[in-house]
């Protein structure tokens, strides 16, 4: 990798810290914070998080017919994912130990906790738990699936690929056999070092 291109990549890691603290700043400013994994909000928030909160007979009335009847769609690809979930789950149990991978945390990528916003009706509680889910699940699956690419093929495409993992921009060029031979054990080394 050159030095531009390094340079770039540490002022992006650089630019995504500063971001992480505008996020706190933030979190600061809606007055909550974690403690013992949970959000924990000042008590007059809570009470007006209550009032803030649509009642499930407003909430069905004021609802667009089309979303309504599409939700079932929406729904039912619970058991894709939940099979994504669970196969990928075993595959890392299993084969991971064996390369020596280090294994994803779950537990950091799917959150179910807004259910516990007051502010949310049941529906809307409902709505989040899924979305969470499902969209942790593809963050714990593109982990898990950028590791074992880290592992076995470090190698960048031959064009740009859209929103590519972490990791992706630290493989070797397309093309570069000597590259690929020259770092391959140390990219495995790497990804053998993570730590979550």
């Amino acid at each position: 990798m050159d030095e531009r291109m390094k340079g770039i990549l540490e002022n992006i890691d650089k630019l995504q810290e500063e971001l992480e603290q505008i996020f706190d700043e933030r979190r600061d400013k809606l007055e909550y914070d974690i403690r013992e994994g949970k959000a924990r909000f000042a008590q007059e928030v809570k009470r007006r998080h209550k009032q803030l909160k649509v009642g499930l007979f407003v909430y069905l009335k004021d609802a667009d017919l089309l979303s309504v009847l599409t939700s079932p769609f929406i729904y039912m690809n619970i058991i894709p994912f939940a099979l994504i979930d669970l196969t990928v789950s075993l595959y890392q149990m299993v084969c991971f130990p064996v390369y020596g991978i280090p294994k994803v945390k779950r537990s950091r990528y799917i959150r179910l906790d807004r259910h516990r916003l007051a502010y949310l009706n049941v529906i809307e509680k409902l709505n989040c738990a899924y979305c969470g889910y499902c969209n942790g699940v593809l963050g714990f699956v593109r982990e898990v699936s950028a590791r074992t690419e880290t592992y076995w093929c470090p190698i960048k495409h031959s064009g740009r690929v859209r929103g590519a993992h972490p990791r992706y921009r630290g493989f070797t060029e397309y093309g570069d056999p000597d590259e690929y031979r020259e770092r391959l054990a140390e990219l495995r080394d790497r990804v053998r070092n993570l730590k979550d």
